[in-house]
């Protein structure tokens, strides 16, 4: 479940306030509603509101200096009623922290801005935490999130980026491993020279040889001219050997020579050549296992893990789905010219409670094909491909299977449907109330709501239990 800041209601229209109010409290939210016994900006300090939901006329009576007082306390302000000449005259070169949505209210798009309001402030947190020193700017535009783990995974980079040691980046297929390499190179005083990736899985044996090394002409059949290898190209740069896990044994040989002796031998050739080069793996495999196994040479590994750093999996840093799908939304409606407006609440939940064994990339994929196959309007649950849903149920968009009732008990003369439905409610919520002697948290539960839903429909039918 996403944790949702609080929200507070203001609006001079009671109907309309109590709508707002409870849909936003249906779907989950923390809400306090104005009542006009304290102080507007009060509430808003006391309250530690993130989100203001405000009629803009109300506002204009109540706090004709509300767009200053509101943003000097950091919460996001959403008008609504917005559109009359004096209202866009007051707001038209205000900051993006100001969200706007006009009247009649559509509930759904009053939940897709919300949903924007809370994307925004994660963004804006995330920022706050990358903001401390120019490393940590250069991380944060390749490295997405503000969580614990990725902060720990950044202050490795910056102190490994400061010396020449080589470097072994360990972690699942997805989670960023040649991001991290480039972000150490980037760092590192070699900056202005050639970062040289070489994929180790995805050559063929044969050739690899080739590939790092480089051969002289008439070496191997169609060897035509002598070809400069990756290691001659990244020297006095970085060169970033991915899948290490992945190399043949008689390679791993020729790899342990230049680390030891920085120097190499192209193909076919019968001298060395000396390379300045820093070298950066990266396995999703356990190279300690491989060791074990007789399967990687443990002379080689050693070598290679002088340093060596885990990227966290998705799945351990789940409150940055929230900004990484932000991110991610934004380039892919840019990229492909298409208007989604956000996820629904749901639909996030279920994203930032799947286990992402795809990591980072899969998200990213995820996020492409729902922009391109969506369009425009807000993501729901029912966007979402069959797996990441695990069975679940939303009360958005129930399936059910109508069968007549066993008895008739629909009178002869019709019956109000809206009356039957809140009397039967009513009953229900008397009955939980019952059994659980009063006891509003347990009663909650009975019933499947949150304790501060329930409080608030017991409000709102003015129905009180026992001594109360």
């Amino acid at each position: 479940m996403v944790e949702n800041g609080s929200i507070y209601i203001a609006d001079k229209n009671v109907k309309t306030r109590d709508l707002v109010s409870a849909f936003l409290t249906y779907q989950g939210y923390n809400l306090t509603v104005a009542d006009g016994n304290s102080s507007f900006f009060d509430t808003i300090h006391k309250k530690n509101v993130d989100i203001v939901i405000a009629d803009l006329t109300y506002l204009q009576i109540v706090a004709p200096d509300f767009k200053e007082r509101i943003l000097d306390r950091n919460p996001l302000l959403v008008l609504i009623g917005y559109g009359e000449a004096s209202g866009s005259e007051l707001i038209k070169s205000s900051s993006d922290c100001i969200f706007t949505l006009p009247k009649p209210l559509n509930l759904d798009e009053l939940e897709s801005l919300v949903m924007r309001a809370r994307e925004y402030q994660a963004m804006k947190l995330y920022d706050r935490s990358t903001g401390g020193s120019a490393q940590k700017k250069l991380l944060s535009s390749t490295m997405i999130g503000s969580s614990a783990p990725l902060q720990t995974l950044f202050e490795m980079i910056i102190k490994v980026a400061a010396s020449n040691a080589t470097v072994l980046i360990q972690g699942e297929s997805g989670t960023g491993k040649e991001l991290a390499a480039r972000a150490i190179h980037q760092l590192s005083d070699r900056q202005g020279k050639s970062f040289v990736p070489v994929n180790c899985a995805a050559i063929p044996d044969d050739l690899l040889e080739s590939e790092l090394f480089g051969h002289v002409k008439g070496s191997f059949t169609g060897a035509y001219a002598n070809r400069a290898g990756r290691f001659e190209i990244a020297d006095r740069g970085t060169l970033f050997l991915d899948e290490i896990g992945d190399m043949k044994a008689n390679l791993q040989v020729k790899l342990l020579r230049v680390l030891q002796n920085r120097e190499f031998e192209p193909v076919g050739a019968s001298k060395s050549q000396k390379v300045d080069v820093r070298i950066i793996a990266a396995t999703n495999k356990n190279l300690e296992k491989l060791v074990a196994d007789h399967d990687f040479r443990e002379d080689l590994y050693y070598r290679l893990s002088v340093i060596p750093i885990t990227i966290p999996p998705l799945r351990e840093r789940k409150e940055d789905i929230p900004v990484l799908i932000h991110t991610f939304l934004a380039r892919f409606n840019a990229d492909k010219r298409h208007s989604v407006k956000g996820f629904s609440r749901d639909s996030l939940d279920i994203l930032c409670n799947y286990e992402w064994p795809g990591n980072v990339r899969e998200l990213e994929n995820l996020v492409e094909r729902l922009v391109i196959l969506k369009g425009n309007g807000l993501i729901v649950p029912e966007d979402l491909p069959e797996k990441y849903l695990s069975g679940k149920v939303f009360c958005s968009a129930p399936v059910q299977t109508l069968v007549p009732p066993a008895d008739d008990i629909l009178p002869e003369d019709g019956i109000c449907l809206n009356s039957a439905v809140e009397d039967f409610e009513n009953n229900l919520i008397m009955q939980a109330l019952s059994r659980s002697g009063g006891n509003k948290k347990e009663a909650a539960l009975l019933l499947n709501l949150k304790r501060t839903t329930l409080i608030e429909k017991l409000k709102k039918k003015n129905m009180t239990f026992g001594g109360e």
